[in-house]
């Protein structure tokens, strides 16, 4: 039971991260957390099922477009919510975006109505046994999916020149402007990139659950938030960490402990991480 517990934690933790290097990239630039990453993540799924739902976009396009929308719904958030307040004081960024976040949820209700929406491809998947584990080709996929994103991720940051300018934006904008980096433009980069990968992150979830609706970003949000505070706001390997340790944590409480605390937990993890260590498990930006 352990070993199937910590692959379905795995799996759902793998997600989170996604969500949660949306959540980390953003405030590492701007120190702001953009509570609108759980609308852009169902955006994403949307966008796919409408796209899918029609009959005559390949499944590959359809997800390519999901996150390519969801990618330019978080540049346009930046431009429009948060660019022209920058410099504000934290509190009204914040507030902007919760707004927007209220914004798109409402929006979404009022375009694709209050129902579940079915993901309109259905694949025959199979089980495989691992250890007395049964693990579904789905979930070995969305895993895959997951860590492939990372990883690209964590090669663009590390070894491109606009992986590269973005880090020194992080650790200080006016230096970096001085050094002739275009600022706006790698604050625009970053809201793409994690945009992106929450709008990935919607679709794998679409399907692994069958169903789309107006409010599930809502829950993933906070969840990825709450893993991206456990490993280190601001911190990219932090996140990735974080969104793991947070899905096996909820996975295998809900198993030993009781179903009902399954949402729970990973709010009760966000706050002993506060009050123990603030500065998550790597440490975030600043520390």
């Amino acid at each position: 039971m352990f070993l199937q517990q910590l692959l379905n934690g795995l799996t759902s933790g793998s997600v989170y991260a996604l969500i949660a290097l949306g959540y980390t990239m953003i405030y590492g630039i701007l120190g702001l957390i953009n509570f609108a990453q759980g609308e852009i993540y169902m955006f994403g799924a949307f966008v796919t099922v409408l796209l899918l739902a029609g009959g005559r976009v390949p499944f590959s396009l359809a997800c390519g477009a999901g996150m390519a929308a969801a990618a330019l719904l978080g540049v346009a958030l930046e431009r429009l919510a948060f660019r022209p307040l920058r410099g504000s004081h934290p509190v009204v960024l914040l507030i902007s975006a919760i707004g927007a976040s209220i914004f798109l949820q409402s929006l979404a209700l009022l375009l694709f109505g209050p129902n579940d929406r079915p993901f309109p491809v259905q694949f025959a998947f199979s089980s495989l046994k691992i250890g007395g584990a049964t693990v579904s080709t789905l979930q070995a996929a969305i895993l895959a999916a997951a860590l492939g994103f990372m990883g690209l991720l964590l090669v663009f940051v590390r070894y491109t020149r606009y992986g590269k300018a973005i880090v020194a934006c992080a650790l200080d904008r006016d230096t970096a402007r001085l050094m002739g980096i275009n600022v706006d433009r790698m604050v625009a980069l970053t809201f793409l990139i994690g945009s992106a990968l929450s709008g990935a992150a919607g679709i794998m979830m679409a399907i692994y659950y069958n169903a789309t609706y107006p409010r599930m970003g809502l829950l993933p949000g906070l969840k990825a938030f709450s893993a991206a505070v456990l490993g280190g706001v601001g911190n990219i390997p932090g996140a990735i960490l974080g969104g793991l340790l947070l899905g096996v944590a909820e996975s295998l409480g809900a198993a030993y402990i009781s179903s009902g605390y399954k949402d729970a937990i990973a709010f009760a993890i966000m706050i002993l991480v506060l009050l123990l260590r603030p500065q998550g498990i790597l440490k975030g930006r600043g520390d």
